[in-house]
């Protein structure tokens, strides 16, 4: 965030900005859904089934998300309520990058459209579909706490007796660790985008017919 303000790309900040809070938000917005379907009220019961990126990110991921573009969500549930047992837990771990996916999806569909009017919303919409993709694998990474470590804790008995030994969530956080100590990341970030260039460029085939 700081390198795109020193270069002077505040248009690209703006829609940085708008894409993790709005993905953010729909994202544990879908883990809530997924969680009143398996029967939790939880969701309900704190407050959080609001479009409100406050309540969903907080104060502190809000801050981050400005002084450094990264961020966070939380949405209590209690998988105790599900009726699915730990098959509903991982269906409510896996519906936030569910979400993301979708929101991909649909915004590749419109952003040829949007190239077609405008040049800047049109990169508006293929940053949003960049980083849905990009948050919707970054949350699929199989170690706790992201949704992907979750899913395997939910439906895998030796994962979850992994997590639950005296040492077991130490190696998931040097895990979690490396994430950002290695190009991890950097290769999952161009991936991601890759994908995304993709599907915008077959969406444009399919628009072509209509818009010349």
């Amino acid at each position: 965030m700081h390198d795109l303000a020193q270069n002077g790309e505040y248009g690209l900040i703006v829609g940085w900005l708008f894409w993790i809070i709005a993905s953010i938000t729909l994202h544990e917005l879908a883990h809530g859904w997924a969680a009143l379907w398996q029967g939790d009220p939880t969701p309900r019961a704190l407050g959080h089934m609001t479009a409100s990126p406050m309540v969903h990110m907080g104060p502190m991921s809000l801050i981050a998300l400005a002084l450094v573009g990264i961020a966070w969500g939380a949405m209590p549930v209690n998988p105790q309520n599900f009726r699915m047992g730990r098959v509903g837990d991982a269906l409510v771990a896996l519906a936030g990058p569910a979400m993301n996916f979708a929101l991909a999806f649909v915004t590749a569909l419109l952003t040829p459209l949007a190239y077609h009017f405008s040049e800047e919303m049109g990169g508006l919409l293929e940053l949003g579909v960049g980083l849905n993709i990009l948050l919707g694998l970054f949350n699929l990474m199989p170690i706790p706490p992201f949704d992907g470590g979750r899913i395997l804790v939910a439906l895998v008995r030796e994962v979850r007796q992994l997590f639950d030994s005296p040492g077991g969530q130490n190696i998931f956080l040097i895990a979690f660790m490396l994430l950002f100590v290695t190009d991890a990341f950097a290769y999952l970030r161009s991936f991601a985008f890759g994908v995304a260039w993709l599907l915008v460029d077959v969406s444009g085939v399919l628009w072509s017919p209509i818009l010349g």
